[in-house]
């Protein structure tokens, strides 16, 4: 059985860690809380794993500590903000707290972001703007190699260039986030499957001949494999739509080979946040309840026990990880481990090893 990790426990090995390596107070609680969150709700691939990504990406120069947030252009609705290459998961906070005051005074904010460090899970910036009570919808493209085939391509081509549809609460629901990356399988997804020796499902990769294959390895071998887009053509056309308008709109910089440097992972977003207010008739709320109702209310198929609404997954893993704790595959135990020890830290007194579940 692998070791659970408190939450509190794995955020304060990962603050260390940050500050360490020459990162704010304010920084490192953001990024450390963003990561173990992600673990939390049930995605790792964009949890704890990270930290050796960016340690990486650090010692390289193409991530820099302590960036903010810069305003390029805010003439309403629109808004640019550009994050010089910082922690992704602070220029992105920052931007959307610009795009949230911006959406409460004027009813909608358009936000470009652009050149900002790996963003982490693109739900909690949804999350951000449904506590503000906004509905907000996100493109985002993903510079770094490639890992996605186009639909009937046999070579990889894409990020994995998520998209995240958020919706405030009604009375009898909590909010809606759909957050989801447009390959089959996140890439990091693979990297834990590797990891532990495991396969993936049928209909997620190919192998460098493009063939199709279970072994997550093949992602991480030269040649690489490719993830297949979700959804076929659909899928694809997302992705190419996120290539288009976060990485050519936004920033310049769409996953062409000559933006690409080995261990950078940039993400351009074009985001809409807006003011349900400012565009519902009177009584949206009740509506959407009945419409969320319909939908739970569906006979389960067989092998299900019910229907769930976008976010329910998130808050179900939540929980568990509250109550139980949070597993890690070996390589990220592995990396805690050896950055820690690297910058001096007692990584097993910050983990609680002894008192672990």
């Amino acid at each position: 059985m692998p070791r659970l990790y408190a939450p509190d426990r794995l955020t304060a090995t990962l603050d260390a860690i940050l500050r360490a390596s020459g990162s704010s107070p304010e920084e490192a609680a953001t990024v450390a809380r963003n990561l173990v969150e992600a673990d939390a709700k049930g995605h790792a691939s964009h949890g704890v794993c990270q930290i050796a990504v960016y340690m990486t990406s650090l010692e390289r120069g193409h991530l820099t500590a302590n960036r903010h947030a810069r305003i390029l252009r805010d003439d309403a609705p629109f808004l640019v903000v550009d994050g010089g290459f910082g922690y992704g998961q602070v220029i992105a906070k920052e931007a959307t707290e610009l795009a949230i005051e911006r959406a409460r005074r004027g009813g909608a904010c358009i936000l470009a972001l652009r050149h900002a460090h790996h963003i982490g899970r693109v739900g909690a910036y949804g999350e951000q703007c449904v506590a503000a009570g906004l509905v907000t919808v996100w493109f985002v493209n993903v510079v770094s190699r490639p890992l996605a085939a186009p639909q009937g391509g046999a070579r990889p081509r894409l990020g994995t260039n998520p998209i995240c549809v958020a919706v405030p609460g009604t009375p009898g629901h909590p909010p809606m986030v759909l957050d989801f990356a447009t390959s089959a399988i996140a890439a990091n997804k693979c990297r834990v499957a590797a990891s532990k020796g495991v396969e993936v499902a049928d209909g997620l990769l190919i192998d460098p001949d493009g063939l199709p294959t279970r072994d997550p390895a093949v992602m991480f071998r030269e040649p690489t494999g490719a993830i297949l887009p979700f959804g076929g053509h659909k899928g694809y056309g997302l992705a190419l739509a996120c290539e288009i308008l976060a990485g050519a709109l936004v920033a310049g910089l769409p996953a062409l080979p000559e933006n690409l440097r080995p261990g950078r992972v940039v993400n351009n977003a074009l985001a809409f946040v807006l003011d349900p207010a400012r565009v519902a008739e009177t009584g949206w709320e009740a509506l959407a309840d009945a419409a969320l109702d319909y939908m739970e209310g569906t006979p389960p198929a067989p092998g299900t026990d019910r229907v769930r609404i976008p976010g329910d997954p998130e808050r179900e893993h939540a929980a568990r990880a509250a109550r139980d704790g949070i597993a890690l595959d070996p390589d990220t135990e592995a990396a805690l481990h050896r950055y820690g020890t690297a910058f001096g830290l007692d990584v097993p007194g910050l983990l609680g090893v002894e008192g672990a579940a």
